[in-house]
């Protein structure tokens, strides 16, 4: 008899560039729509436009690259201070870690005898691993990747910005909000989706969600660009 053996494909092994990429990609939409409306609204010229798009875009990307850079590098920096604690106590005092994670068994149902047991031969295999993934809840698949969340965010931005923009590269001024402004929220929508389909969630409800809230900002930032332009041009 051919043994068949059971395999699962678990969403929480992509949660980090996934999250990075759709906040990304949604930004870059949002932003850049929001941008454009707002200079189309202030009468400004077709260069101004794609400047101010391209601008944007540059501008996004880098912020976006910086700033999840930064947070993940934190994130990093605090998992690497606890690694290096718990290698010191290890070193120091290992029956009291042996406790520690015997207790941590306890909690999660198993009986004194067998929590001591799988605790003890944990250790012996890899101390350290045991305890950063049942006690730190440090694992490969949630550890922290600075670079990799960099690079698909600032990508993900980009490829978000570039839809609007290519709509002002291939249009004339004329009709230019209302096109940005519908082609935009099928796209927010459609990312939504998609975020949704890749997480496992509820694709209508992240649909709804990002179009309201990007009805929002387009809707604000063509108040702002036509006030601004009737006073100051």
């Amino acid at each position: 008899m051919v043994r068949r053996y059971h395999t699962e494909n678990h969403v929480v092994s992509r949660l980090g560039w996934l999250r990075a990429s759709v906040l990304g990609a949604n930004d870059g939409l949002l932003s850049t729509s929001s941008l454009i409306i707002g200079v189309v609204t202030a009468h400004g010229s077709h260069a101004s436009i794609v400047i101010a798009g391209i601008s944007g875009l540059i501008a996004g990307a880098m912020s976006m690259a910086a700033g999840e850079y930064v947070s993940v590098s934190s994130q990093a920096d605090s998992e690497h201070a606890d690694l290096t604690r718990e290698t010191e106590e290890l070193t120091q005092n290992r029956p009291g870690e042996l406790q520690e994670l015997t207790a941590i068994y306890k909690k999660r149902g198993l009986d004194d005898a067998l929590s001591f047991q799988v605790a003890q031969q944990l250790m012996a295999h890899d101390a350290l691993q045991s305890h950063a993934q049942d006690e730190l809840g440090i694992s490969e698949i949630s550890v922290a990747r600075p670079i990799q969340a960099a690079i698909a965010s600032a990508l993900a931005f980009s490829v978000g910005a570039l839809l609007p923009l290519t709509l002002v590269l291939v249009m004339s001024t004329r009709h230019l909000a209302i096109v940005v402004s519908v082609a935009s929220l099928l796209f927010l929508a459609l990312l939504g989706v998609i975020g949704a389909k890749l997480g496992k969630a509820n694709m209508v409800k992240s649909a709804i969600r990002v179009t309201f809230w990007g009805t929002i900002a387009m809707g604000f930032s063509a108040v702002v660009g036509a006030i601004f332009g009737t006073h100051l041009l």
